[in-house]
């Protein structure tokens, strides 16, 4: 890096990380946290971020002294609940969990209700989890190759489904609708929980889902068939289960970043604490065997960490999305 780390931060995302490292202190003046702290989960009950939101929430009020409140407003791929938090006092008391994507992907696809750069603090990462892409009973085919020949064979026959549009899921299906160059049908839910109902049923064919338990449960019992994974690397639990990387689908290989943003202007000291609070728990026997028992990484670090790889992550998504916006619908 060739410019001092704090002019770097300044640059990316066009002041998303200005917004993350100088927020205003105009609401530093009463004691934090004086009342319950409101977490707003941007996917329906039932998913992989409700249960680990859940796992978070426990320990981190024990930390505050007072309770942390889950609070569900899922929708629009998560900017319906990231909305939400951009209306908020900015006084450390509202906050949300969510993937990274209502910042780096959906306001490249659609107008959305908040400014993306500006609206939020980054206060800490913490898991990252792979995506699977799953068969349901309704394909009677092996493995993602004999997919891929089935969407050739019958176009638009094929119908995949995500969590929602500009979902990292989705990102996963447009890159694997360009690079085959075949005409799959995007089945678009609002969350990752009421989609596996209709999976287990056979309403569509293929799933592109975030790891959970329940997920592998399924596959193990057979009623669903792992095709894919979306990850660095391989997983502990699916070892025999090529990476979209390893299947020649180096783009679509994307796992999800999760974790806890604040309205912007919430001040500094309050982000600071919960950055510090969060990185203690994740340390922390109890939290890290929560996240491995759902497959999830832990992730964490500093303020200024999270918030470079948020903007790293719309530089990317930007360029995707450049060469493949017809395949976003």
């Amino acid at each position: 890096m060739t410019m001092p780390r704090r002019h770097f931060l300044q640059r990316v995302g066009a002041g998303l990380a200005a917004a993350c490292t100088l927020p205003h202190l105009s609401h530093a003046a009463s004691p934090w946290p004086s009342r319950p702290v409101r977490l707003i989960v941007v996917y329906p009950p039932g998913g992989v971020s409700d249960g680990m939101a859940r796992a978070l929430a426990e320990p981190l009020a024990q930390s505050l002294g007072v309770p942390v409140l889950i609070e569900h407003r899922a929708g629009a791929g998560g900017s319906l609940g990231m909305d939400a938090l951009a209306r908020a006092t900015p006084d450390g008391h509202a906050l949300a969990f969510s993937a990274i994507s209502p910042l780096t992907l959906h306001p490249l696809l659609a107008r959305a209700p908040y400014d993306p750069l500006r609206a939020f603090v980054p206060v800490a990462s913490v898991m990252r989890t792979p995506v699977l892409v799953v068969g349901t009973p309704a394909f009677a085919g092996r493995g993602f190759a004999e997919l891929i020949a089935l969407a050739r064979r019958q176009p638009g026959a094929v119908r995949w489904a995500t969590s929602g549009v500009a979902t990292i899921g989705h990102m996963v299906l447009a890159q694997v609708r360009l690079q085959s160059r075949t005409d799959i049908t995007h089945i678009p839910y609002q969350g990752g929980g009421p989609q596996l109902n209709d999976a287990l049923g056979g309403q569509f064919e293929v799933l592109s889902t975030n790891v959970a338990a329940q997920q592998l449960q399924y596959i193990e019992s057979g009623r669903l068939q792992a095709l894919a994974v979306g990850a660095p690397a391989r997983i502990e639990a699916l070892p025999a289960v090529p990476t979209l990387a390893e299947l020649g689908y180096e783009k679509a290989n994307r796992d999800s970043l999760f974790g806890i943003f604040a309205p912007a202007r919430t001040p500094t000291a309050v982000v600071q604490r919960l950055n510090a609070e969060i990185n203690r728990l994740l340390q922390g026997d109890p939290l890290r065997a929560r996240l491995r028992e759902a497959y999830n990484l832990p992730a964490g670090g500093s303020i200024e960490d999270f918030a470079q790889e948020i903007a790293t992550d719309r530089r990317r998504n930007r360029a995707l999305v450049a060469g493949a916006r017809a395949q976003f619908d």
